[in-house]
């Protein structure tokens, strides 16, 4: 009977009707949750654990040794220019599409750090945007996000879907968001942190880190470092690469030193070209994590962005990460228990 309840109150955690498991969920009594009244700020914490046994974990489908979504954005315009920008349409109708899907968003630090608290049963996704372009973030004179904005279309969807966690990850260069007062940058940036967002590491100037000596290497990392300490981020956990180039000796671009002020980075995330394997698998290369271009099937893209491979995970569902709403344990069918680190044995929920 206890692990009845464990199941219950862990699947009650599954939106009614916004995900492709409601049917198998329905068959274990699910209760659709309460939206917040209207007027209420979005919580944009992550969700409460539920207690996973391996009951649970079969009945949820737990595979926490699945395939994540990283998806890599740049700029958001009305009218496209190059062919990695996005209109906020298609953001929307991307991320709308996610949240229907049975996403959950989470940023590249949790991503990076194992720190997943998805509802059981859910898949997260890593959304990121590169560069700190004015159209990620921008306020209006009332003080809230303006609509267009990165920013503005995610909270707009998670309003729309109270399961879509408004959370993303904004790697930034040495003017964020076209901003050049400081007082201004560090505005942006505590607003961005206060509603649950990342702002980390996209190198000082954008150079093609390969390019580089190692000490020029170090010190675009360090004074970015430099600056999003004064800005008031909290301590850097992850870098983009410009360019997903990494440098030689490839270990530079996770740690180091430069004048005196280290870095050691979580993640390290590349620019392409399919989904990251699971934080937890042992063959994780958290100095070189793979993303997703956002795009469409077009040209380079018919096997390599976001449409090609999120069509890909819904026809293979055993390939993706699934949830089992438990942070502290790592659920798996059997047969993949020997993906898992061997560090992280004692965690492990096999079924």
């Amino acid at each position: 009977m206890a692990v009845v309840t464990v199941a219950v109150v862990g699947l009650s955690l599954l939106p009614d009707g916004e995900t492709p498991t409601t049917q198998a969920s329905a068959r274990v009594g699910v209760i659709a949750p309460v939206s917040p009244p209207q007027g209420q700020p979005q919580d944009t914490s992550q969700p409460p654990g539920v207690v996973a046994t391996p009951e649970f974990a079969r009945q949820v489908r737990a595979n926490e040794a699945g395939l994540v979504p990283v998806i890599m954005y740049h700029r958001i315009l009305r009218k496209r220019v190059a062919s990695i920008d996005r209109t906020p349409a298609q953001l929307r109708q991307e991320l709308e599409k996610l949240a229907r899907q049975g996403y959950v968003p989470i940023t590249a630090r949790e991503f990076a750090t194992g720190d997943i608290r998805v509802p059981a049963g859910r898949f997260p996704v890593v959304l990121t945007f590169d560069d700190g372009h004015p159209s990620h973030f921008a306020l209006d004179d009332a003080g809230n996000p303006e609509p267009d904005t990165a920013v503005g279309v995610i909270l707009d969807v998670a309003a729309r879907y109270p399961s879509f966690r408004p959370a993303a990850t904004f790697w930034i260069t040495r003017e964020p968001f076209g901003l050049r007062d400081r007082e201004r940058q560090a505005a942006a940036v505590r607003w961005l942190v206060d509603h649950g967002f990342e702002v980390a590491n996209h190198t000082w100037s954008h150079p093609d880190l390969r390019r580089l000596g190692k000490k020029k290497v170090r010190e675009q990392i360090v004074r970015l470092e430099r600056l999003l300490k004064k800005l008031g981020a909290p301590p850097d956990k992850t870098l983009a690469l410009p360019y997903g180039s990494l440098p030689r000796p490839k270990k530079l671009a996770r740690t180091g030193s430069w004048d005196g002020t280290r870095y050691d980075f979580a993640g390290v995330f590349l620019a392409g070209a399919q989904p990251s394997l699971s934080p937890f698998a042992k063959n994780f290369d958290r100095g070189a994590i793979q993303r997703i271009q956002s795009n469409g099937k077009r040209g380079e893209c018919r096997k390599w962005c976001s449409q090609y491979w999120l069509e890909w995970l819904n026809k293979h569902p055993g390939e993706r990460y699934v949830s089992d709403g438990d942070p502290t344990r790592i659920s798996v069918p059997r047969r993949l228990r020997g993906n898992i680190n061997p560090k992280r044995e004692s965690q492990i929920i096999g079924y």
